[in-house]
């Protein structure tokens, strides 16, 4: 049998080695998940579709069957594609409508804050696009976990805790998530409702959640507490492919998603890093970083919208060469918090991502609110290099840019650049700045003029500075995969 390597919180500095196959993610179960369709002849996609099943189980904070889906994949000759399976809002989302709300703006956890929900459909498009298995045969282990329960994980654990409060309001929501008594880091916890439903998605396809009792479910939720959410916004509900940006970086094809996503502001700030030297021990290249990075997230406010989120993420790569990184979310943590009863998850709220009216991102009818998922990979010599993705928000293309330069201009081991400490913009001069972070680097930032937030961010820990999923291929060939310390998962590797 071929030896497995575990990353997790022991990884070495270079990351976990794999002569054949690669995965990387944000929990133990949904990393088995997947290296059991890769064992039994699944691609790239069953295996990251197999896993984030389990993770919207595992992660109810992160991610669901309520959320959005966005992947990026990189074919064996190098051909690269982004699926873009984000939801738009209700049909019945007028301008006027939100014209009337205080400051013009839908709140973080409103109604109206709901959109249609794009995972399972975007699993089933990129499924009949590039998988291998029986579709049935990728929900089983997500159907299991459910029904059968799984022991919370630590940083999964403290993040139910913390956001305890907002489980409150809608009471089915609070009976679902056992609001005022989180379960424990090792206490377990099922979710029959979520493994019935899936068991259905699993037998009759998508059209079993779009078509059928789960979406009148979640229109009536939400229509009863002010939203306007219907089930033919389900039924209305289609994913689209689509050719990834890209920019050059230290000699790599740089893809990301394009438009609705914020995406672009990591090429702005890599094309305005390109031509500099980009010292790693001089602390002034991480005000360059930090500059260009402010610079590059304004530009994209301007043009795609306004930011913010939670996200969980899977990269693997198959024994033939397919890569797919694959990130799904229901936006701010518990989403809407507005549960849909009998069917075991939380409507999103990527709706609080529309500006006010009349801005270029504001809302309408149909329309995809600005997006802060943005799944990444990276070409050499026109061949697949690296897929990767940091989850957390705003600090997405901010993790994407600080992991870049640290792997492609510094050179450094990739779970050495993984594990770094990280800066996070807040504002255009307000930056958090992670323990651990060099005092000359510290310094070098505050005497630039960016002050320190007031407050340690909604979760006044590491969690908010991103948890990163990479997979990148070595010169000699081989695949190394790197999992952040800052969540509960891991890299393994055949």
């Amino acid at each position: 049998m071929t030896a497995i390597h575990d990353a997790g919180r022991a990884a070495a500095p270079g990351g976990v080695i794999g002569e054949r196959q690669m995965v990387a993610s944000g929990h133990p179960l949904a990393v088995d998940a997947a290296l059991r369709m890769l064992a039994e002849g699944g691609s790239a996609v069953d295996a990251a579709i197999a896993a984030d099943a389990v993770l919207g189980v595992v992660e109810p904070m992160a991610t669901g069957i309520g959320g959005d889906l966005l992947a990026t994949l990189v074919a064996p000759d190098g051909s690269a594609t982004c699926y873009n399976g984000t939801g738009r809002a209700p049909a019945a989302l007028s301008v006027d409508l939100v014209s009337r709300l205080p400051g013009q703006r839908i709140a973080e956890r409103h109604a109206l804050s709901v959109t249609t929900p794009g995972v399972v459909r975007g699993w089933h498009d990129l499924h009949r696009a590039h998988g291998r298995l029986a579709w049935s045969r990728i929900l089983a282990p997500a159907i299991r976990v459910a029904r059968n329960g799984f022991a919370v994980a630590p940083v999964a654990a403290r993040e139910w805790a913390l956001f305890d409060a907002v489980l409150h309001a809608d009471p089915n929501c609070a009976a679902l998530y056992r609001a005022g008594r989180a379960p424990q880091a090792g206490e377990r916890y099922a979710n029959p409702e979520l493994a019935g439903l899936l068991e259905a998605v699993a037998v009759e396809g998508p059209d079993a959640f779009y078509l059928g009792a789960p979406a009148r479910a979640a229109a009536r939720a939400n229509q009863q507490l002010g939203g306007v959410l219907s089930a033919a916004d389900f039924e209305w509900h289609r994913g689209d492919f689509a050719t990834p940006l890209s920019t050059r970086f230290r000699g790599l094809t740089v893809l990301e998603c394009p438009p609705n996503t914020h995406g672009l502001a990591v090429l702005h700030a890599l094309d305005e890093l390109e031509p500099q030297a980009l010292d790693a021990a001089d602390p002034m290249t991480h005000v360059a970083m930090a500059g260009a990075m402010a610079r590059a997230m304004a530009h994209a406010k301007k043009t795609v919208a306004d930011p913010a989120g939670n996200t969980v993420c899977t990269v693997v790569v198959d024994e033939q060469g397919l890569a797919v990184t694959l990130m799904t979310s229901v936006f701010k943590r518990f989403g809407s918090a507005i549960a849909v009863p009998g069917c075991g998850f939380v409507l999103q709220n990527r709706g609080f991502g529309f500006a006010e009216p009349g801005h270029i991102n504001g809302p309408g009818p149909g329309k995809r609110p600005y997006h802060t998922v943005v799944p990444g990979a990276a070409l050499k010599d026109g061949r697949f290099h690296a897929g990767f993705g940091v989850v957390g928000g705003a600090m997405q293309p901010q993790g994407h840019v600080q992991l870049l330069v640290r792997l492609a201009a510094w050179g450094e081991p990739l779970q050495a650049a993984i594990d770094a400490p990280r800066w996070r913009l807040e504002g255009t001069q307000a930056l958090a700045i992670e323990d651990g972070t060099p005092a000359p680097v510290r310094e070098a930032l505050r005497g630039a003029g960016y002050t320190d937030p007031v407050g340690a961010g909604e979760l006044g820990g590491r969690s908010d500075f991103g948890g990163a999923q990479v997979v990148l291929r070595s010169a000699d060939g081989r695949l190394v995969g790197g999992s952040d310390p800052r969540k509960d998962g891991l890299a393994r590797g055949l």
